[in-house]
């Protein structure tokens, strides 16, 4: 009996809507223990809605949400993060009044099964840059510092998965390829992640699967491999 991993996450049959818009069709989608998972498409095509709707930040019409074996379709996102994953959205949302050193302990907590891998000093060594910058603001740290110091902030909750929408988005070529060091970084580490990023080539370099929506369904859901093996499949979802 071949042995199916852990998952994590596992949505079945998800409809989501937003008004009369209906976004999500009959979405299936899942994360194991330990994987790296690149969601893909364009602009519009029910990334972020299908991330929300995971985290509770927007009510599914249909369909099932279970994180760790439990259903969670629909429960508030404090219950899900609890539940050890950890979101890191477009737009970061840090906390501008507070400086780096407050935002990164302020989250510091042990996982679901009590690990408690990611320190402070491992965050601030695997972040050297927030090292240099504690007693700033978050709002006097540039785009990428933000971006840093967002995924910093979700490591100290030790996480099972860290979810990343629009992971280097806007951000200057040197420090969105420090971006994608510590996602590599991340997955070596054994955390699961779910990222969202434009660029596929350095995304699918750290992926062991890649999902592309298409209108909210799933048109692709294979290896980095199989991805980079199609290049029709790459120009006709993705443009590129």
């Amino acid at each position: 009996m071949s042995h199916k991993p852990e998952g994590l996450i596992e949505v079945q049959g998800l409809n989501t809507c937003y008004g009369a818009s209906h976004i999500l069709h009959d979405l299936g989608f899942s994360v194991a223990r330990g994987e790296t998972v690149g969601l893909m498409g364009r602009n519009g095509m029910g990334k972020s809605t299908l991330l929300k709707s995971i985290m509770g930040l927007v009510k599914p019409r249909s369909g099932q949400v279970r994180i760790g074996g439990r259903v969670m379709t629909g429960r508030p996102p404090h219950e899900v993060s609890c539940l050890g994953i950890a979101y890191v959205p477009e737009g970061r949302g840090i906390f501008a009044n507070l400086s780096v050193r407050e935002n990164l302990q302020m989250a510091a907590r042990a996982g679901t099964r009590g690990q408690r891998d990611w320190t402070y000093e491992r965050v601030l060594e695997t972040f050297p840059r927030l090292g240099e910058r504690l007693r700033h603001g978050g709002q006097q740290l540039s785009g990428g510092e933000q971006q840093m110091l967002t995924i910093g902030r979700a490591l100290m909750t030790n996480p099972d998965v860290l979810i990343l929408d629009e992971a280097t988005e806007g951000l200057a070529p040197l420090i969105a390829r420090e971006i994608w060091r510590i996602c590599g970084l991340i997955r070596e580490s054994g955390i699961s992640s779910v990222i969202v990023d434009k660029n596929w080539k350095h995304l699918t370099q750290i992926s062991n699967r890649n999902v592309i929506l298409v209108k909210g369904r799933v048109v692709f859901d294979g290896s980095s491999d199989e991805l980079c093996g199609q290049p029709g499949l790459l120009d006709q979802y993705l443009g590129v």
